[in-house]
This record gives structure tokens, sequence and C-alpha cells, in this order.
């Protein structure tokens, strides 16, 4: 064999009891497990593995990597957490399928999750064509992804608040199935994210019905986790039940003061519908701040039309105090139908490096070292930073946290977004503050269950056939940790710090990372959908 690792404490995945073993590799694939008293294994290389725990990869069920697995062969951000897989073209809006006009326009909107991409050569148009650019270039992990439906909508309508024509719909569905064909996993939405929150219910029933048909999973951000959090996840249930389509529910929080303690009222929403047959799963990451873009809080009307439409609004004195009341006094479609508080809107990064005296701080503190109301200083921003500026949204609540991770249908989602000069923590250590705060620390769940969550639940999602498990057979994606000291080191301050305590980590066999350093090898590749599960 090519490798042994022996005496390790196998957590294989399922949540079952730990057991110690030698687990022999070869070929990239587990070729042999022997637990202790069986015959000894034989293989060009041993690795010791006592006093560490063995497991399978852990999967990101919520990526933002488009664009940083062409941009960084390093990318330790996550696999030095032990992750081997990750799910990419998220909430609603990535880079395929596009045409000239809309890539344009989409590298605009999410410049604060991915940066304005002018260090890629964008030489796909297709899922297909960006799948095989993230084989043929090398990636640091596996890979999947989504049909974006507001990068759909987006091509088959454009910017404007309208149901599609007859038209357009059958346009939309058939990218959708196209990308699918060619390797997609399922589709997302960004229903408080411009242009596909304009779709109404009708709209996406029909395209999870194309979804359903290729047996994957509709993965919706929402239309709230604010004010009417519960309505919008009823609303996401009853639409997938429509289309008879699976439901992956992201980053599943229930935010604001709205929402304190009320993690129990979802979890019953969600019994009940999976009690009645549904296919549902979610995902979280275990922090309560969240992060997106501050030009994603805006009402819904002010981003019509696109970026330079948003620009043109805010630099018009009476529409954005058009804004400014919605946001300030109603509570904008964009904030989750609660009324802004500046004092938990945190800035984390900006595209223009002239402004980086607002990183680190919130917009509250920025208008006061400055003398003015915290709306001027937002405006300012928005336009000078064009759009392009991160923020953490400081609107969680642990109790909440805690409840949904215990959940039966739960998986690890980092939201990973890995621009600007203050990123979420989450982004570097999502999974080992799993393993080592919620686990060993706090004791939320065991580290057998912790395990399974974050491997064999959301292999199962995506239906991987050998891939979750510590099973002979399985591909040797794999994790060595130390379960006493493994800990995320990324914190507000100092966010991207690595984890500790995580010295190996294995894709097809091979070290990626090796005695807790980052090796050169490029080991991931893009993991597509097929009609016998996803390879």
């Amino acid at each position: 064999m090519d490798l042994v690792i022996r005496d390790a404490r196998v957590i294989d995945g399922s949540g079952g009891p730990a057991y110690r073993a030698d687990v022999g590799l070869d070929g990239g694939r587990i070729a042999a497990i022997r637990r202790q008293g069986a015959p000894a294994l034989s293989a060009r290389r041993t690795l010791d593995a006592h006093g560490l725990a063995l497991s399978p990869g852990f999967i990101d069920m919520h990526a933002h990597s488009d664009l940083a697995l062409l941009r960084d062969p390093d990318h330790s951000a996550k696999a030095a957490q032990g992750v081997t897989l990750e799910v990419l073209g998220q909430d609603g809006l990535s880079y395929a399928p596009a045409d000239d006009r809309t890539l344009a326009e989409v590298r605009r909107s999410i410049t604060g999750w991915n940066g304005d991409g002018s260090d890629i050569d964008f030489d796909w148009r297709t899922v297909g064509e960006y799948l095989d650019r993230l084989d043929r270039q090398g990636i640091a992990v596996n890979a999947a992804y989504l049909v974006p439906q507001g990068t759909v909508r987006m091509l088959a309508v454009g910017w404007d608040d309208r149901p599609a024509t007859d038209a357009e719909l059958r346009r939309m569905k058939q990218l959708v199935a196209e990308g699918l064909e060619q390797g997609a996993v399922g589709m997302s939405s960004g229903l408080t994210y411009t242009p596909g929150m304009y779709a109404n219910d009708s709209e996406l029933t029909e395209l999870c019905r194309v979804v359903a048909r290729y047996d994957g999973y509709y993965c919706p951000h929402h239309r709230s986790y604010g004010a009417g959090a519960l309505q919008a996840y009823e609303e996401m249930v009853q639409v997938t039940h429509e289309a008879g389509c699976a439901l992956h529910l992201a980053h599943a929080t229930m935010n604001f003061g709205v929402n304190k303690g009320r993690a129990p009222d979802l979890l019953a929403l969600l019994d009940k519908a999976l009690a009645e047959g549904a296919d549902i799963s979610l995902d979280t990451y275990p922090y309560t701040p969240g992060c997106t873009t501050l030009v994603a809080v805006l009402p819904s009307w002010a981003s019509e039309g696109g970026p330079e439409a948003v620009l043109t609004r805010l630099q018009d004195d009476a529409t954005a105090e058009r804004i400014r009341h919605h946001l300030e006094e109603l509570g904008s479609d964009g904030c989750h139908g609660v009324p802004i508080e500046w004092d938990t809107i945190e800035i984390s990064g900006v595209s223009e490096p002239g402004l980086t005296s607002y990183v680190g701080s919130t917009i509250e503190q920025s208008a006061t070292i400055r003398g003015e109301v915290p709306w001027i200083t937002a405006r300012r921003l928005l336009i000078e930073d064009r759009l392009g500026s991160t923020i953490l949204q400081h609107v969680g609540h642990e109790e909440n946290v805690r409840a949904i991770m215990r959940h039966r249908v739960h998986t690890g989602g980092s939201d990973g977004i890995l621009q600007g000069l203050k990123p979420h923590p989450r982004a570097y250590g999502t999974f080992p503050q799993y393993l080592g705060r919620y686990a060993r620390e706090l004791g939320i769940l065991s580290l057998e269950e912790t395990v399974a969550h974050l491997t064999s639940r959301p292999a199962a999602r995506l239906r991987l056939t050998d891939r979750g498990l510590v099973r002979e057979g399985y591909r040797a994606d794999l994790v060595l940790f130390d379960p006493d000291t493994v800990a995320a080191g990324s914190t507000f301050e100092t966010p991207r710090t690595l984890p500790v305590g995580i010295p190996h980590v294995l894709i097809d066999g091979r070290f990626v990372i090796e005695d807790g350093v980052r090796t050169d090898v490029l080991a991931g590749r893009s993991v597509r959908r097929t009609d016998h599960g996803a390879h």
C-alpha cells in the first residue's frame, strides 16, 4: 500500500463510537481497515497516529471560494481546517452561466465577496467550462457547484423587478437544466439579493421542478432572517414541497432582536415537514455575527437596474433620503425587514485602499468620529467604495446557534468570505470551532456526532457515493486532528490565524497538510452530479 496510518482513533463519520485501527491507503482510496488485534498492514510509508483522531475530510456546505480557488493555490484558509470539499455558487450569485454582459455585472455586484476578479482570466461562460477550468488549473480542495438563480435571472430577465415572461421563464429553466447536466449539484438563491429576490414563488417553483428532475437540491438564502423569518422558512418548505425538490437551508439562523430565543420555533416547523416526508437539511456556522456586503442592506427597489443604477440613486439627495427612510424607519427588505441599527454594522473590508480607516469600526463609530449621522457615513462609503464594502452584522444569538446545531439534519457551512482586511473569522475557523469549542469545551455535541455533522451528513445531501465515511473503498479524503487541542486560531481581532491541532489533511491519499504545514499538492478537483450520484 501507499500509506498505513497506524493506531488512529477512528471517528468514521457515521456518528457511532470511535475505535482504534490501522488504516491503509492505496491509489487514493481507503484500501483496508484493521482494528486492534488484526494482522498488521504493510506499506511503503507509515504514519504514527497515536493520540490523533482520524475522520473523513470535512465538507463545507456553504463556501464563497469561487475565485479564491483560482487566485490562491495555497488556500490554507480551508485546507488547514481539514476541509476537503467546498460547495460553491452560493446565495444565487456566481460566475456561471453567464454572457459577457452578465459576467461584468455579477463581478461588480459581488466584489465584496470575491474581489473584482481583475486578476482572473474569465475564460468560461458555462457551468461545465467553469468546472473544467478548476480541473485544468488544479485546486487545493475539491469543489462542487450550485447553479446560481440570481445570475440565471440576470442573464434571462436582467435587473428588472417584475415577473418573468413565459419566454424568460423557459430560458431560465433551460439554463438551470444545462448547468445540472454539466455537473452542478443543485441550485442556490439569494432572496435578499438582487436580482434573484425579484423572483416570485411561482417562478422559484418552476425552477425547482427542473432541479428535482435531476435529483439535485435547492439551497436558498431565503427572504428574511429577521422580521418574518419563520414565514420565510415556511415559504421555502412550501416551494420545494410543491416542486417535489430536496431543500437545503443556507446558514439557517434566527437573527435580530425579534428572533431571540426562537430557534425552537424554527426546529418545530422543520420537524413537522420532515415527519410529513420532506427532504430537508440545513447548514450553519458556529458564530453569532453574519457577514455580507454593505449594499446588500439597501431596499430592493434601490438596486433595481444593477450596480450603476444603485450609485446613481445614492448620488441623488432625494432618492438617498428615501433609502434612508426605508433603512432606518421602515426596515428594508435587504435588511430582513428590521430597521437598521448602525452600531451592529461593522466594516470588515473595502475595495478602495484609501478607505481602510473604516475597517474594524461600526458605521455608528465612524460617524461619531466624523461628527455626522450614520447614514451620511454609510452613503459616502457606498459611493466612494463603489459598493465594494463588506460588513460584519452583529445580530445573532448564541442560544439559537446552539439549538440549531443540535438538529439531526444539521451540517456545517462556513459562509466564509475571504476578502477584506478583517474578514469574519468563520472563514478560517468554522470546523475547528465546532470540534474544539462546541464539542470538547461546551459538550453541545459529542465528538462523534460533530464529525458526522461535518462529513457523512453533507455527503448524503450531495449524493456522494464514496466520500463522507472512513470505509474501505471510499476516497482517502481524511483529516487527522488532536481531540484535546484542536481549536480555531481565528478571532475577530486576528481573523486570518490558522487553526491548531490539525497536523495532517489528505485528499485522494495525498498530503495537502503535513505536520501542520501546507504542501504544494493540488489534489482537489471538481465534484460533479451524474445520474448515479456525484463524483
